[in-house]
């Protein structure tokens, strides 16, 4: 069972900030242009592929949707999971979870979690392909599926399992300048992650950890 976090990762210290990076043209942030990119079998290289394991655990396979919502701009689904979950409690995530023996695969399993966690309906969901695979540190495989999402849907969260369900700008997601890397000594041990708060009227949205680590990797899939 994964534990939970000894830290407020809001106050661990920020020990860069990738402003001197670059971002994705406007243009490859266009609905067609993502998925032409998977549809073309770009080449690239992800930035991030497995984290330092906190638990003991057999590991696990499990899928996330990243949902892109096709509004005036694209928008990132997230959900905040409730505080008395046993694994990333209180944490910003990607509607996802656990692979079942019945998924034909992990296609099916972020279609059916998604559904399952907010009521997204498959009708509106158009994929258009997957990233490397994501290794946390609670020892979940995850599986990133990407999306196209028509408006139109209407979101029943699962009490259960998700707190509260909203969008972030695609556009923010992927400006580095919005990356933040923080560094902490746990035990000896460093422990490296990125975040991407983002201010939602007067709700801060800390994305951190996994979320950030895979959006990291979508932004390195974009750019030109």
């Amino acid at each position: 069972m994964a534990t939970l976090p000894l830290f407020d990762p809001r106050e661990v210290p920020v020990v860069a900030i990738d402003r001197n990076l670059p971002r994705p043209a406007a243009a490859s942030l266009e609905p067609q242009a993502i998925a032409a990119r998977f549809a073309g079998q770009h080449v690239w290289m992800p930035e991030l592929r497995k984290e330092a394991r906190f638990v003991e655990r057999e590991p696990a396979h499990a899928s996330v949707l990243i949902a892109l919502v096709q509004r005036e701009r694209l928008n990132v689904l997230l959900t905040l999971r409730p505080t008395h979950m046993n694994s990333h409690s209180g944490q910003i995530a990607f509607p996802g979870g656990k692979a079942d023996p019945e998924d034909a695969d992990a296609v099916a399993t972020a279609l059916r979690e998604a559904q399952e966690e907010v009521g997204l309906e498959p009708k509106f969901v158009n994929v258009i392909g997957t990233l490397p695979i994501y290794t946390t540190g609670s020892a979940f495989i995850v599986t990133p599926v990407v999306a196209l999402v028509k408006p139109g849907f209407r979101l029943q969260a699962n009490a259960q399992e998700v707190a509260d369900v909203f969008e972030v700008p695609l556009d923010f997601l992927m400006d580095p300048a919005n990356h933040r890397h923080h560094l902490l000594d746990m035990g000896g041990e460093q422990r490296k992650w990125l975040s991407m708060p983002y201010m939602d009227g007067a709700t801060e949205r800390f994305i951190w950890g996994a979320t950030a680590g895979m959006l990291r990797n979508f932004y390195r899939f974009l750019l030109d």
